[in-house]
């Protein structure tokens, strides 16, 4: 085998859902604020009884059904998020365990919103150097747990989700080469800090930084995989903002390919945001199998992560 794929995806999100009217009741804000400011009009929130680990095997096991696969067939579960309440077990342990997957190698990885595209990045390292026959790639957050909701500045931002992916080895790549960084310096400009741990942000940093820094990066990423941007058939950003996402979209110059906007419906899910978009498109028929997509993750720690990949 040459490379890996990946074979299926799927996501989950929790019943209830936040509307910007709702918000309105909460916060001094409304919809034309919320709406022409970032682009959201709904989000989903998940509920006390539902940990972040339960968001994440519920994208899991959609992905392994669309697989085709079982529990058994994954021997590495790599987990993305920055909400995990607990520092032990890990979120990759509690989804192992509530799937039923037998001594499997089980990791959380922590670069917030870029963290699927690490995550999707260090399992295709480890099924094409031998280390893992299949992964379970999950990104998953509850980022309704590290909210101000007096803060109208953020509260407006967030949704809670999970997406995942299975990766395995193929003959042809279907994973490209990544492409990841970051700005240690402007770290700061994105945190989750404190006790109890609050999200917080420097909008405008965040903003010139993706709008300004990223196209070239991105750029770069479909040149590693061979690619220019006008070959692309979808582009799946960090669902961060509309206000960010379509001016960085605009100046990678992917000019024929899909947009994800799934922020619209369902805010800021951090590290789910990549993955559930990504899903979304698939179940949609957006995109069709076989076609390049680009993957790019950024945001907290000013990290970022993109690979192009074949749709599943």
């Amino acid at each position: 085998m040459n490379g890996t794929r990946i074979a299926a995806v799927g996501h989950y999100q929790p019943a209830k859902v936040l509307t910007n009217k709702d918000l309105a009741g909460l916060v001094d804000t409304s919809d034309e604020w919320i709406t022409s400011r970032v682009g959201i009009r709904t989000r989903h929130i998940a509920g006390p009884d539902e940990p972040v680990d339960e968001l994440a095997a519920h994208a899991a096991a959609k992905a392994l059904a669309a697989a085709g696969l079982a529990p058994g067939d994954i021997d590495l579960v790599l987990v993305a998020t920055s909400t995990a309440i607990d520092r032990s077990p890990n979120m990759a342990a509690r989804v192992a365990n509530r799937l039923g997957i037998p001594s499997p190698a089980a990791m959380d990885i922590n670069v917030v919103c870029a963290g699927f595209t690490h995550a999707l990045a260090t399992a295709d390292h480890a099924v094409r150097a031998g280390a893992a026959t299949r992964a379970l790639v999950i990104g998953a957050d509850k980022m309704s747990e590290v909210t101000d909701w007096s803060d109208r500045t953020t509260c407006v931002l967030v949704g809670d989700g999970a997406g995942a992916a299975v990766v395995e080895a193929a003959e042809e790549p279907g994973i490209g080469p990544v492409l990841w960084g970051s700005v240690p310096e402007m770290g700061n400009a994105v945190r989750i800090e404190g006790t109890p741990p609050r999200f917080a942000q420097e909008g405008q940093s965040v903003y010139r930084w993706a709008t300004t820094q990223l196209p070239p990066i991105a750029r770069k990423a479909c040149e590693k995989a061979g690619l220019t941007p006008a070959d692309l058939a979808g582009v799946v950003l960090h669902q961060a903002n509309l206000r960010i996402i379509e001016p960085l979209a605009e100046k990678i110059g992917a000019v024929n390919a899909v947009v994800a906007r799934d922020v619209v419906q369902s805010g800021n899910t951090s590290a789910a945001s990549i993955p559930l978009a990504f899903s979304k498109l698939v179940e949609q028929g957006a995109i069709r199998t076989g076609d390049p997509v680009l993957l790019f993750g950024f945001g907290g720690n000013l990290s970022y992560a993109g690979q192009v990949v074949r749709c599943p």
